[in-house]
């Protein structure tokens, strides 16, 4: 699989930054209105519908038309993994019947040593039909998504 990862340092509390990415609320907030998000069901792992964490099992079921040309694209985020320590956390969530074959997403936040926490976004994708002869492709389109989340989360959180 082809990797995309991007990391920025965010001037805000290890618990704010991680509170704030462990929602439904905080997705929405850092999609950019270009991909013309929807949000349209989300499953915590005991069934409950609209979970207030994004914990392990949770299910989001998404859809985007990003600059509103062509169809809708329908897939499913399943978070798979969530660890928190007391100066670091991650989740992971892959993709689940959407537009990338494969599609694994890797969100690690680490303390730093006054009121920064480092915020790091990993990708590990392939692309359709084209597989990794098509991952600069995707990258193209990866690049202004999660600089505007990044960009976003300093917005919001600092």
């Amino acid at each position: 699989m082809a990797t995309y990862q991007r990391e920025v340092w965010v001037d805000a509390s290890f618990w704010d930054v991680w509170e704030f990415y462990s929602t439904i609320d905080g997705l929405v907030k850092l999609t950019p209105e270009w991909m013309n998000l929807r949000v349209e069901g989300i499953r915590g792992p005991d069934g409950e519908s609209d979970p207030e964490i994004l914990d392990t099992g949770t299910e989001i079921r998404m859809s985007a038309r990003p600059f509103g040309v062509g169809p809708r694209q329908r897939w499913t985020s399943i978070i798979v993994e969530r660890e928190e320590e007391d100066l670091g956390a991650t989740f992971r969530d892959e993709m689940s019947g959407g537009p990338f074959p494969e599609w694994e997403h890797t969100h690690q936040f680490f303390a730093g040593e006054n009121r920064e926490t480092l915020v790091r976004d990993k990708v590990e994708y392939r692309f359709p039909k084209l597989g990794k002869t098509g991952s600069p492709l995707a990258k193209v389109g990866f690049e202004p998504m999660f600089m505007y989340r990044h960009w976003k989360t300093k917005q919001l959180l600092e």
